[in-house]
């Protein structure tokens, strides 16, 4: 039986645009603080290691540095909050879902990879309505390490049933990018997410603008990939 490809997506900035309800909870646990906001230009710069680095980084722009002790209760807060709301505002960027479903139709498999925790990913999965469609749904607790670390990508591919060699990621930074690079998968730098570095700067495989174009940016990368795993 020929195992088919996997096609594993980042989540936030890549798939779902979830910038405005991290940049309201966010704002919200500075509040509590006494600290001033951040904007939203600075929430996408600061999204992509986890919800405990975006307040750690919200927290810097304030010039705070908060104890251990107080962080975690902080990021306790953050958590209860952004579960309470977590898709007010978030959606799929254009193009998504009519291109989640094409890879469907063609026999892909469909894989979550995310820093978020896995259960706030499947929770905003499960609101927006998505989870059916994925194979595996993997979070930065998942395993015992995360994006960069390439791990995150091959064991997110196992778990989907796939076959790292058989493998594309699809991403908006450079923990994606760079994770994929150490696992030796192919990765597509999407313009539209949250990054303080331009993401072709960070030298993807391909660069995409719109969902519309990838999956033949994708075809285009998986022969090689049949023809070394000897498909």
């Amino acid at each position: 039986m020929i195992t088919p490809p996997t096609l594993v997506l980042d989540l936030d900035g890549t798939l779902v645009d979830t910038a405005p309800d991290l940049l309201a909870t966010l704002n919200a646990v500075l509040a509590s603080e006494r600290l001033p906001p951040v904007n939203l230009d600075q929430v996408r710069a600061m999204t992509g290691a986890g919800a405990r680095a975006l307040l750690e980084r919200g927290m810097a722009a304030a010039g705070v540095a908060a104890a251990p002790e107080r962080m975690d209760a902080l990021f306790a807060a953050f958590i209860d909050h952004y579960a309470a709301h977590i898709a007010d505002h978030s959606q799929l960027f254009p193009g998504a879902l009519e291109s989640l479903q094409r890879f469907s139709d063609a026999g892909w498999r469909l894989a979550v990879c995310t820093n978020k925790l896995e259960g706030l990913a499947r929770l905003l999965l499960d609101t927006l309505e998505l989870t059916p469609r994925f194979d595996a749904i993997a979070g930065g607790d998942t395993f015992a390490f995360r994006k960069p670390h390439p791990g995150h990508i091959l064991e997110t591919v196992r778990l989907a049933g796939g076959d790292p060699a058989l493998a594309v990621m699809v991403g908006d930074s450079a923990a994606d990018i760079n994770a994929a690079r150490a696992s030796g998968v192919p990765v597509v730098g999407m313009t539209f997410g949250y990054t303080d570095i331009p993401v072709a700067e960070l030298n993807p495989d391909v660069v995409l603008d719109h969902f519309d174009d990838l999956y033949e940016a994708v075809a285009g990368l998986l022969p090689a990939r049949r023809q070394a795993a000897g498909g």
